[in-house]
């Protein structure tokens, strides 16, 4: 729950984005750290020019700029809200360029239609809107000094930066709503689409498997010499090169005049230089009770479960075991095993219903009811610690580990250094010899091996694969040390021997015939089938197995076949009784033959009518508005109303 708590999805940030995929301008709240950073544009690297098409734009006027700070900041807060690896950066960027350019773009549209949003509609939207909850509790406004306290917390911006944010994204939501505004779909298109949508179908499937079929190809040596003549080039570095490697390594035990010693004056030196780390905030330990109330829900269950608090409440403060409370009774899963134990809080972590009551309450007592976006709370505050400096004393033991590895990591980089010095002076076993150390001689290993001697060698094989054999020695770490190595020799990528490699020669050959093997089989099946107008005749003749479906929906799975959303979809199309044509996976065929079909009711169709509807309303306006953004996009560029920097035009995908 303290998850939940320091992220409110609804309302806690707005991070914009023109979906160009999905062409919708949309308010998305999150958590995402930097989501109002204001860059200097006057200062920073400009990305791209957007100016007005006409000659307004040709005389500077309407002209915006995209920098490359913006670029890198959205492109890094996708990195961590897809939880991509830091490898892939260079691929988002120009696509968080395209998509700022897009929003630039769609900005100057909606101003040009008069879209602008007023300081009264900027009111109207924060005391009715998603941050009302916050600015205006109970219809009451806060007050400007915990305004702007709300803003500096929450988004790290000013109070002008913040609603200068918001209008923006009021502006392009008024562009989107012009643009999609006249959509309508009739009654008998949303009965028809849930026609389709809620129809399921049961039916019986004959299953060709590639995995057997390929247990059937069986050629002679033969035949496969022959395979392997005719794909001589394919298998000419199959064998993968290999290299016998000499290394030296050692740790910190081994070091001239042993481990570095940190003194304690040393340590009062780091002390002082990073106090900020040894500074305690204020903070509570607490636990709590939440009944959650869904987003959305209606006044009779926000009453039931505002009820079923106060009873929760009462009990306790008659004496019941708060913790036995919360486990029975609790909606928050992350907290509720532990009694409702939250653990320590850091002020201004949580939502501010929460952190006020947490931090107001002394220790020991009970809160009353605290309503937040999620429901109810009951809190329970076990202790607090207020904002410190934690002492010399206290952190000393923190300290010294940290010091002791920093000199010992330098310690041992410039004994690498020497030793790698020597080596390339006097040879590998004369530098390893003067010093006490053992020199290793690998077996011939690939690279992706492993060096049995060493905690980690992948750093030492990744270099060692890097350089011509006899390169001078060089130093590398080791994960609990440092070793010198040098490349002795090189076995290059190479053939395989027939015999050696026969087994896998077999593996390719039988990959090679089954797909053909597969569609033969899988239309032999189809033809018989129908003409028995029986797909178990026709499948027990050819000895392949049938398995029936549960009576299943679009969104449904069956084993073998996998999701009704790919080639088994054919089976919505049939009639009972209808048998489909071949269905290849790849590592399977189909057959099927539709044995019961049902379509949604009359009350079916009315009881989703209204969400229905509104999916096909949303699907055509994402449409429109795709198009429409695409259109103007092209208009713009055209025009030679968009201009991107020399730099960012290299990183620009193909075709823009």
């Amino acid at each position: 729950m303290i998850r939940i708590l320091q992220q409110d999805t609804r309302a806690v940030k707005i991070l914009f984005a023109v979906i160009i995929g999905l062409a919708a301008v949309t308010m998305v709240i999150t958590l995402v750290p930097g989501v109002f950073d204001n860059p200097d544009t006057n200062n920073a690297a400009v990305y791209a020019t957007v100016r007005a098409p006409g000659l307004l734009g040709r005389f500077g006027m309407d002209t915006s700029k995209v920098t490359t700070v913006e670029v890198n900041q959205l492109a890094a807060r996708q990195l961590q809200q897809q939880h991509l690896p830091e490898a892939l950066m260079p691929y988002l960027v120009p696509r968080a360029g395209q998509m700022l350019v897009q929003r630039t773009i769609l900005k100057q549209e909606a101003d040009r239609l008069n879209l602008q949003v007023s300081d009264e509609d900027l009111r109207r939207e924060l005391e009715t809107g998603v941050f009302a909850q916050y600015l205006f509790p109970n219809g009451k406004y806060i007050g400007d000094d915990a305004y702007m306290n709300f803003v500096q917390n929450f988004f790290q911006t000013s109070r002008a930066d913040f609603e200068s944010q918001v209008k923006s994204d009021m502006e392009l939501n008024r562009l989107q709503a012009l643009i999609t505004g006249g959509i309508n779909v009739s009654d008998n298109a949303v009965r028809e689409a849930y026609k389709v949508q809620g129809t399921k179908v049961k039916f019986d499937y004959a299953v060709i498997s590639a995995e057997d079929l390929g247990k059937t190809v069986n050629p002679t040596d033969a035949q496969l010499q022959d395979f392997y003549k005719q794909n001589a080039a394919r298998y000419a570095t199959a064998v993968p090169e290999t290299r016998k490697i000499q290394y030296v390594a050692f740790d910190a035990s081994n070091l001239p005049g042993g481990k570095p010693q940190v003194s304690d004056a040393d340590v009062q030196a780091y002390y002082n230089q990073h106090k900020d780390q040894f500074q305690v905030k204020d903070q509570v330990k607490v636990r709590h009770i939440l009944i959650a109330v869904p987003a959305g829900a209606d006044a009779k269950t926000d009453a039931a479960a505002k009820g079923k608090a106060e009873d929760l409440l009462k009990q306790i403060k008659g004496g019941a075991n708060f913790a036995e409370l919360a486990q029975k009774n609790s909606d928050d899963p992350g907290s509720k095993p532990q009694g409702g134990e939250l653990g320590w809080l850091d002020r201004g972590k949580t939502v501010p219903e929460f952190d006020k009551a947490a931090f107001s309450l002394p220790v020991g007592q009970t809160s009353d009811l605290i309503k937040t976006q999620f429901g109810y709370h009951i809190l329970q505050v076990e202790d607090k610690k207020t904002a410190h400096m934690r002492p010399l004393d206290e952190v000393k033991g923190e300290i010294v580990p940290v010091l002791e590895q920093q000199r010992i990591g330098a310690a041992e980089q410039t004994f690498a250094s020497q030793l790698a010095s020597d080596a390339k002076k006097n040879g590998m076993d004369k530098a390893a010899a003067a010093r006490g150390l053992k020199l290793v001689t690998t077996d011939y290993v690939g690279k992706d091996g492993v060096i049995a001697g060493l905690a980690d060698g992948s750093s030492l094989l990744t270099q060692a694969f890097t350089v011509v054999k006899g390169a001078d020695p060089a130093p590398v770490s080791t994960g609990d040390g440092f070793a010198v190595f040098q490349v002795a020799d090189v076995k290059p990528a190479h053939a395989p021997e027939f015999a050696d490699y026969k087994q896998h020669l077999l593996d390719d050959y039988r990959a090679q015939q089954v797909p053909q093997l597969l569609n033969a089989q899988l239309n032999k099946l189809d033809d018989r089938a129908k003409v028995l107008n029986d797909l178990k005749k026709a499948a027990a003749e050819m000895n392949i197995p049938v398995k029936s479906s549960e009576l299943v929906g679009r969104d449904g799975q069956v084993p073998d076949l996998g999701a009704m959303s790919g080639q088994g979809a054919a089976a919505f199309t049939m009639n009972k009784g209808g048998i489909s044509g071949p269905i290849n996976e790849g590592r399977i065929g189909v057959v099927l033959s539709v044995t019961d079909k049902q379509e949604p009711t009359a009350e079916d169709i009315a009881k989703n009518f209204d969400q229905t509807r509104e999916s096909l309303l949303n699907d055509q306006r994402e449409e429109i508005f795709r198009v429409y953004v695409g259109s103007l996009t092209e208009k713009y560029q055209k025009s030679g109303a968009v201009r991107y920097s020399k730099k960012s035009q290299e990183s620009l995908p193909v075709g823009n």
